[in-house]
């Protein structure tokens, strides 16, 4: 409750002076803890010592963060505010300088006497008494709080400014305090803008290795889809990066500041699956203690990535192509409907064509994900990014390792000879080992060797050329051909028409036609 105005009579008794100060105090330190809007709580604090003191016309000029040696005025009561916050006080200029000057309170009779008044704001009383107080940390010296008393010289102005000077004590804590957190806030803003920084650098596209045709086309696509929301499946063999390639097109999107939310799919087991997509309200099942958001709740506004989408069940299906379809959900035990905003990216190594075909997996949500997809090729399919990839890798090692480490050639053109059957991922793996067992700075031939690849090296095999001669009498069941070549075989016995090709690899049109695109087969026209 604030204190009631009181008049000059009542003021004038020294008992009233002190009952209406202790009131005035006690609303002081309530408007001080009320709220951390320093500007705000300023001007209530001035217009309750106005009020309740007769401490009218009153002031707060802080210390400008910039120089650190001039005043500015931060809040002003019964003055023109507009008018008092371009105003400045550098050391010893006017009665708020000189404070800053002297760091003890100034108090005048009449302040029309003191020379050093210049009354910049045209507002107090010349004939007035005028008091200036220091507001310190400590033995910091951080501003100044400045009032004119309603009444003439009475004999109580020192009890009028030992009263002010006990306010700005009090002023003083929530300058420290909102100096405090403001300090906070931009170390925070700091991280912030460093972390984003570093995690584009991390996923950008330049963090994704590889300069052959295949990889350009994906880059090409990456480029392209980024920019949209729209929903993009990643296709491609396991240990091919499609974790990185999602954490590239979110990074690189208008959601790049959004949360970037991940989930494989397989790791969990239908029931939980749902709770930890959906989320689940307190008391949905055993165990369900209390409310909980699902991945698709935290990734409002940004993306999430699903994970080996291909594993999910049948019955699982039709409720996240609800989600897809509406943007709409429930959670587990719940029967509110919330909305959300998330772009989804989800990833397999699966043939979902072939799922669809055999009832595995639904059509419609099929559809709903192949929007955009983007095909990752495998490493045996761009030998020639290997030594790029390598050297990257190699980097990344040392890096963890603490230490400088590098490859020869001759180990680059070892691992160049492998087929890869692991991707990428058996790639680091194998460089991984050879690091460890490296006591040098280089990792070399023999070292490769001696992390296991040997037992499956082959040499490099001609890939088949789409426009080579027909082939005939090609038997497609040797295991010896690689799935690109006997593709291409059963094209070229089928006329390049598709559909008979189909039928000879024991495959529906959709399936081939998948293949073609994926293997990079250029179609003949005949």
């Amino acid at each position: 409750m604030d204190p009631t105005p009181v008049s000059e009579n009542l003021i004038q008794a020294p008992g009233a002076l002190l009952e209406a100060e202790l009131d005035t105090l006690f609303s002081v330190s309530q408007i001080l803890s009320r709220s951390l809007d320093l500007q705000d709580t300023l001007k209530e604090v001035l217009q309750v010592i106005g009020e309740g003191c007769g401490l009218r016309l009153g002031l707060v000029a802080l210390l400008s963060d910039e120089t650190g040696n001039e005043l500015f005025i931060s809040a002003a009561h019964g003055l023109d505010v507009e008018a008092a916050g371009h105003i400045r006080y550098s050391r010893g200029e006017g009665i708020l300088g000189l404070v800053l000057e002297r760091g003890r309170s100034v108090i005048l009779d009449e302040v029309a006497r003191e020379r050093r008044f210049l009354d910049r704001l045209g507002a107090y009383a010349p004939d007035k008494p005028f008091i200036a107080v220091p507001i310190r940390i400590g033995s910091e010296l951080v501003g100044v709080l400045a009032s004119q008393p309603e009444t003439s010289d009475d004999g109580l102005l020192d009890e009028r400014a030992h009263f002010q000077e006990m306010v700005a004590n009090l002023i003083a804590q929530s300058v420290r305090l909102a100096r405090q957190v403001a300090k906070e806030k931009r170390d925070l803003v700091d991280e912030r803008d460093d972390l984003r920084r570093a995690v584009r650098g991390q996923y950008g596209f330049s963090s994704i290795v590889g300069r052959s045709e295949p990889m350009k086309r994906v880059f090409d696509q990456l480029r392209q889809v980024a920019k949209w929301n729209t929903t993009v499946l990643i296709r491609g063999e396991t240990g091919t990066g499609k974790e990185l390639i999602a954490s590239a097109i979110h990074y690189n999107s208008p959601r790049s500041a959004s949360p970037f939310v991940k989930l494989n799919c397989a790791a969990l087991p239908e029931n939980l699956l749902e709770s930890e997509l959906f989320g689940h309200e307190k008391g949905a099942f055993t165990g369900a203690v209390s409310q909980r958001k699902g991945r698709f709740e935290q990734a409002d506004g940004g993306t999430l990535f699903l994970d080996e989408i291909g594993e999910v069940s049948a019955a699982f299906q039709a409720k996240l192509l609800r989600i897809l379809q509406e943007g709409e959900l429930e959670r587990v035990g719940g029967s509110r409907t919330l909305k959300v905003d998330v772009r989804v990216i989800a990833a397999t190594h699966r043939d979902l064509e072939m799922a669809v075909e055999e009832g595995k997996f639904r059509e419609d949500l099929y559809y709903r994900l192949n929007v955009m997809p983007i095909y990752v090729p495998p490493l045996r399919d761009r030998i020639e990014d290997i030594p790029e990839i390598a050297n990257f890798l190699v980097t990344k090692i040392a890096k963890l390792q603490g230490r400088e480490l590098g490859i020869t050639d001759s180990a680059l053109r070892l691992l160049t000879q492998h087929m890869w059957p692991g991707n990428v991922r058996e790639l680091e793996n194998c460089l991984e080992r050879a690091a460890v067992m490296c006591e040098g700075s280089h990792i070399d031939r023999d070292l490769v060797l001696l992390s296991g690849i040997e037992e499956r090296l082959q040499p490099p095999r001609p890939r088949a050329a789409s426009t080579a001669a027909p082939v005939s009498n090609v038997d497609l069941g040797d295991e010896n051909m690689d799935e690109r070549e006997r593709v291409i075989a059963a094209l070229e016995q089928a006329g390049w028409v598709q559909a008979k090709a189909a039928r000879l690899l024991g495959m529906t049109p959709r399936q081939i036609a998948y293949r073609i695109q994926t293997l990079n087969i250029t179609v003949r026209q005949i």
